[in-house]
């Protein structure tokens, strides 16, 4: 059975929690002590409700407060397939939670307040989906109930969001009308919408496709751990363990290892203990070589092929900023790349995306929390990358503060 990860995100009050609690209340997937905790703390339950938010709002500040701060996850499974849902903040302070959840996600469930429509929050949170670039988008239309289930006020959101999705490239977007609070259309379809053809929410998840998602073209395997046992059993076992994070590799495959460019061949692949004769992404796997040769942890191993990736220093990224310390030219952090971690210096700020306008703004000296800007970085050392767009599992990095090792930024590799 498959996974799927997908993330909430929208503006505060929009029912993103609620959303979240409702489809794993009428999938049956809450236990016994679990529905009794969320009667006891229900602010409703003088009138027979229970507030299916607090399923996701775990700490005591989301409670008191009725809005999520932190990232929560989720799981539940059907009979089809299991999920991990990822329920981000809407308040704008915490787009930086919205990034981290989303980088893990397959798919992206951006929910607008039918009461007022395209917003900038939505803006934000699609920009971010499509820097991202999430294979998947559903734009769910929440609140239906307080509008009259009007198709009008469906059709008119529905249009104001296709005229932002050509400056955004979102791939695959699906616009479902639904009622969180009531679980019109959430997991079954309701008679509320009769002018609506298309699946309830939860089926639309069960049977979205997602093997065409994984890059099985451009194999690219980096190293987490070099196994050396060096036991009178295992004397010459020498084993480089990881995870494919794209491509097919074989037994006899010509690879390079690169950022050094030596040349071998895999002599063996093994998964769980197993000799298998092929493996591919996204499985963990220790890789063997025919060649005696230095490899150490953060090299990446590459099949000798026309899809090779690049190797540089100078990187041109788009970032979002999750420090309250500005981003300034000439300041200096960790740069995390799959298993390596390099140093490396901010160059230059090339501009600055406004969520509003989604226009580019130069000029900037400086980026704060939350801001979405175009960064060039110079590494100490040359990675192994490709750029977001063609390898998305290979052209992500994180920077991190030399200092106090707090994730400062997530860069999307141009």
């Amino acid at each position: 059975m498959d996974i799927l990860r997908f993330i909430t995100a929208g503006s505060v009050d929009d029912g993103k929690s609620t959303l979240i609690g409702r489809l794993l209340y009428d999938s049956k997937s809450i236990l016994v002590d679990q529905l009794a905790a969320i009667e006891k703390h229900s602010k409703n339950k003088e009138n027979g409700e229970i507030d299916l938010a607090i399923l996701t709002d775990g700490l005591r500040a989301e409670r008191e407060q009725g809005i999520t701060i932190d990232v929560a996850y989720k799981y539940f499974s059907t009979t089809k397939r299991k999920f991990i849902i990822a329920d981000a903040p809407g308040h704008i302070q915490y787009t930086r939670n919205m990034v981290t959840g989303a980088s893990n996600s397959d798919l992206v469930v951006i929910l607008i307040d039918a009461r007022k429509g395209v917003i900038e929050q939505t803006k934000r949170h699609s920009l971010i989906a499509s820097l991202l670039a999430l294979p998947h988008v559903v734009v769910a239309i929440n609140k239906m109930d307080l509008v009259d289930y009007s198709e009008d006020v469906f059709n008119n959101i529905v249009a104001d969001y296709q005229r932002i999705m050509p400056q955004l490239n979102l791939r695959d977007v699906t616009f479902i009308p639904v009622s969180a609070l009531n679980g019109d259309n959430i997991v079954e379809k309701s008679d509320n919408f009769s002018w609506y053809k298309g699946e309830s929410l939860l089926h639309f998840l069960e049977n979205i496709q997602l093997t065409n998602d994984i890059n099985l073209s451009e194999a690219r395997f980096p190293v987490q751990w070099v196994i050396r046992p060096q036991t009178e059993e295992l004397h010459d076992y020498r084993g480089y363990a990881g995870k494919i994070t794209s491509g097919i590799y074989q037994k006899g495959d010509k690879v390079i290892v690169q950022p050094a460019g030596i040349s071998s061949t895999i002599k063996a692949l093994e998964i769980a203990g197993q000799e298998v004769e092929e493996a591919f992404a996204p499985q963990s796997i220790v890789l063997h070589l025919a060649d005696d040769i230095d490899v150490s942890r953060g090299d990446m191993i590459v099949k000798a092929d026309a899809h090779l990736p690049n190797i540089t220093q100078d990187l041109e990224v788009v970032l979002c900023w999750m420090d309250t310390k500005a981003l300034e030219p000439g300041s200096k952090y960790l740069l995390q790349h799959n298993s390596k971690q390099v140093r490396c210096v901010v160059k230059e700020i090339e501009y600055k995306l406004n969520v509003n306008s989604l226009e580019k703004e130069s000029g900037a000296n400086s980026a704060q929390l939350n801001d979405i800007c175009r960064v060039m970085l110079k590494t100490a050392s040359p990675l192994v990358i490709d750029s977001h767009h063609k390898n998305r599992a290979n052209g992500a990095v994180i920077l991190i503060d030399e200092t106090s090792y707090v994730t400062v930024g997530a860069c999307i590799v141009q």
